[in-house]
């Protein structure tokens, strides 16, 4: 992405003048110093919180003030806090490529990983993407509920908890989750990899599907008991449905396999008569796109086509396995805040995106155009 796109304060005799000119909004900005790093800032007040930094003093004070090492000042105003955090994660990934994620205290959310590397994979629960082959499941809202996932999702599985590599031989002495039932012990060689490695493509198949896999399956055998008058197994057979259906229930609202996290935000714009679209593909932000609401030129073109076409082109960016964990990040942030501005809408794909909920979306983050 290139969304650093600044205005420029020279700092010179007139800096109060010009510092009063500045709109009172929003805004990223990057005091430049004649020597050493740059000081980036966020702010809601753009006006106010340069004059605090910059502006002259009639007395010594605490505060900090660059005026006197200050050569210019860059900024750029925002119209959500989405924005401004996407543009000072660029500008601080620029200046600090050391130190950015602590300057911006960007904490990494946490994620169910399925380690299929492992002769018997299992899962854990983790904030890295990468290292070793797997299938990651999130981000979640924070560390206890992706564990409270883990720990109740693992129950409809027979699954190894354990986590040491396994060297199996009939005299291993096993674990409890064995002795319950609750795993196909491979320690024991009660089963081979052929048989663990197919509960394993069970559990990989509920994740990708979000469940449905599972719930489909045992809804269909428990209407087929029903039918045949079973009801003792059907009685079952729904215990069984309800528990599955609680499990997808403790997933966080952005939580899916990664490879597949795609949606959209729909954030104010700058621009009158405008909104930002920011589109996020297989987990990783795309550049936002500026769409006007109302058409330009002679044709009217419904806004549900204009949309089409711009998010029919899409396709999941090149990111490192780094790069893409701090856009999930970035996400995560802003869309399990208190604070969160603009709209959200998931998708499976660019091809299922939900036009007409977007049509509202872009209808209620638009601002009028000046008259």
């Amino acid at each position: 992405m290139s969304l650093w796109t600044p205005e420029v304060v020279e700092v010179n005799a007139d800096l109060e003048r010009s510092i009063l000119a500045l709109p009172n909004r929003p805004a990223v900005f990057l005091i430049h110093a004649r020597q050493g790093q740059p000081y980036p800032g966020r702010t809601a007040l753009l006006r106010r919180r340069l004059l605090r930094l910059l502006g002259r003093r009639a007395q010594p004070s605490r505060l900090l003030n660059l005026r006197e090492v200050a050569s210019r000042v860059e900024y750029q105003i925002t119209a959500s806090r989405l924005e401004a955090s996407l543009v000072f994660y660029e500008v601080a990934r620029s200046h600090f490529p050391e130190t950015y994620r602590d300057l911006m205290k960007l904490r990494m959310p946490s994620y169910l990983k399925v380690i299929l590397s492992n002769a018997f994979p299992r899962c854990q629960v983790t904030t890295r993407l990468g290292g070793s082959r797997g299938l990651w499941y999130g981000p979640f809202r924070s560390r206890l509920g992706a564990e409270q996932f883990e720990s109740q999702f693992l129950d409809l599985f027979q699954v190894r908890r354990c986590t040491e590599d396994l060297a199996p031989a009939p005299d291993h002495p096993g674990c409890i989750y064995g002795e319950m039932n609750m795993c196909l012990r491979p320690c024991q060689q009660v089963v081979g990899p052929e048989e663990y490695a197919s509960e394993v493509g069970r559990l990989a198949r509920f994740l990708s599907t979000d469940g449905r896999s599972l719930s489909d399956a045992v809804t269909r055998a428990r209407d087929q008991a029903s039918e045949g008058m079973d009801f003792e197994e059907a009685a079952r057979l729904h215990r069984q449905l309800e528990k599955v259906q609680a499990v997808v229930k403790l997933r966080d609202e952005l939580v899916c396999d990664i490879d597949r996290l795609c949606g959209v935000a729909v954030t104010p714009s700058v621009a009158r008569g405008a909104v930002e679209l920011w589109f996020v593909i297989g987990g990783g932000w795309l550049p936002p796109v500026r769409f006007n609401v109302e058409a330009t030129g002679d044709r009217t073109v419904s806004l549900d086509r204009r949309l089409r076409d711009i998010a029919s082109p899409l396709c999941a960016p090149k990111l490192a396995s780094g790069q893409r964990q701090e856009h999930l990040a970035l996400l995560a942030r802003w869309y399990y805040s208190t604070f969160r501005d603009g709209d959200w809408l998931s998708f499976n794909s660019p091809e299922e995106l939900p036009y007409r909920k977007l049509v509202r979306a872009v209808s209620r983050q638009a601002q009028p155009t000046e008259s």
